[in-house]
């Protein structure tokens, strides 16, 4: 296992960060414990997870994944020096979350509270903000027009994200936290925390993680180049695409059990035609190089410059495993232009 900064944070993570989400919806805690085992036996030294999992998220399902990893911590108290553990507050737009309201300054105080009862910790090691309160392009809505930015009260967000902060400070000198990050923002997010965090004398936005894959590379190359020059880690979620590009629902089909035949807040978004053919095209490179797709997937992200660390999950223990190896798999010139060349013909097939 390989190991790299976590931004400026002084803590080094494992190129492979073990996700949860499906931990107490499609995983038990007897699934949770054999993962937690099989990927710390294994070199991983980070966790990530959110108040919102387990996903689907459902009022029912609200809290359910930190409460797995609580119970599995409860039994290995010894072990949470091990790795570095990483959840996040919701933003708005779920009623049972908060009345659905905006992250608050007094949001973040109470849910980092009720984040440390559920995992039965002392302290969270990477406190992340799982989606901005302004509307931002992720969740399908990148295509331009979708959303404006222009008619953006900047300055009233600006002062949202300075309470933010503040409350966050107000966490990690009393010891809860130790570092923040943001996940499904952008560029002008990143850079917006960085001034007010040095206009202010506040901590630093250690990380941002960001849906990357083959199949929906947005943020290559403006936001990851941003992410090199200011020391904030990037975190690729859903490498796979939400699975498609294991190949499992080429053509339509819907294993048994599996994420696509349940219903999604956002809908199907990723089942496009485009996205059938180009896993279909990756499917082909991976089997003439002796690798699963998802194993290319995970590769070609691990190889992307400015990439920290790739969060993968799995609802098998062989899943996880066929996942991880694919970290000790290289792509040669061959292999990657291949990749590349389907990727052209797909940039952005949803």
């Amino acid at each position: 296992m390989k190991y790299v900064p976590l931004g400026r944070t002084g803590l080094d993570v494992s190129r492979v960060c073990l996700g949860t989400m499906t931990w107490g919806t499609q995983n038990t805690q007897a699934d949770a414990d054999i993962q937690l085992d099989y990927a710390l036996a294994n070199g991983v030294n980070f966790i990530d997870t959110a108040e919102m999992y387990s996903v689907p998220p459902t009022p029912e399902s609200y809290g359910k994944t930190e409460t797995i990893i609580g119970d599995w911590l409860s039994r290995n108290p010894s072990r949470r020096e091990e790795f570095v553990l990483a959840t996040k507050i919701a933003g708005p737009g779920l009623p049972y979350i908060r009345g659905g309201g905006p992250i608050t300054g007094e949001g973040v105080i109470t849910a980092v509270d009720e984040s440390l009862k559920r995992l039965q910790t002392d302290y969270i090691d990477l406190y992340q903000l799982h989606w901005p309160n302004r509307v931002s392009p992720h969740f399908a809505k990148h295509f331009p027009g979708h959303i404006t930015f222009s008619d953006v009260d900047r300055k009233a967000h600006s002062e949202q994200m300075l309470e933010i902060l503040q409350a966050i400070d107000t966490c990690i000198k009393a010891g809860k936290i130790r570092h923040y990050g943001l996940s499904d923002d952008t560029t002008w997010g990143i850079n917006e925390y960085i001034r007010l965090s040095d206009e202010h004398d506040l901590p630093r936005v250690a990380s941002i993680q960001n849906e990357f894959s083959l199949l929906h590379a947005k943020d290559w190359p403006y936001l990851i180049e941003n992410c090199v020059h200011e020391d904030v880690a990037y975190l690729p979620w859903s490498p796979l695409a939400a699975g498609a590009l294991t190949g499992k629902y080429i053509d339509g089909a819907r294993p048994q059990g599996s994420r696509w035949g349940m219903e999604h807040r956002h809908g199907l978004f990723r089942d496009t035609e485009h996205v059938n053919n180009a896993v279909k095209g990756y499917a082909d490179v991976a089997k003439k190089y002796g690798m699963t797709p998802a194993q290319l997937a995970l590769a070609w992200c691990d190889r992307v410059d400015g990439v920290t660390s790739t969060i993968i999950g799995a609802t098998s223990l062989d899943q996880l495993k066929e996942d991880m190896d694919a970290f000790d798999m290289l792509l040669n010139d061959d292999a990657m232009a291949e990749i590349m060349s389907v990727f052209r013909e797909y940039p952005v097939p949803f």
